[in-house]
């Protein structure tokens, strides 16, 4: 393994701890904010965007790394994907725009901050699937 794996590993780690810390505060802010989601929403939410991210995590450590950064890679895309169109595309309970009251800052800054650390996640997942395939042709 070479540093730069092991960076790369150890950024990707902190992302997926990231997301799993502002998306319980996001989760929060649902719940203050009497944000109902559909079944497949808290389906969706539970399996893609929880889960999926932290098994990906705990790949990226193991003899199937590259399946971790894939992992990693497509749940954070999914995530990535699942915020954008509820939280700013759509209209619903879950965009931004139509939750109110104390809540509504949290609710709209945790979605943003979900954003960048999603997107962020695709980057990296994608970067280590590229890194590892390199260090293993390069073998």
């Amino acid at each position: 393994m070479n540093s730069t794996n092991r960076t790369i590993r150890l950024a990707a780690l902190a992302l997926v701890l990231t997301h799993l810390i502002i998306s319980t505060i996001h989760g929060l802010a649902h719940q203050r904010g009497m944000v109902k989601l559909s079944q497949f929403g808290y389906v969706y939410v539970a399996i893609v965007i929880t889960l999926a991210p932290i098994v990906a995590g705990v790949l990226l450590f193991s003899r199937t790394q590259k399946v971790g950064a894939l992992l990693l890679t497509l749940s954070m895309l999914g995530s990535f994907a699942f915020g954008v169109w509820y939280h700013f595309l759509t209209s619903g309970a879950d965009n931004i725009a139509e939750v109110h009251g104390p809540w509504h800052s949290t609710f709209l800054w945790t979605a943003v901050a979900l954003a960048i650390v999603e997107f962020a996640g695709v980057v990296a997942g994608l970067w280590m699937y590229r890194e590892i395939g390199r260090v293993k042709n390069s073998i």
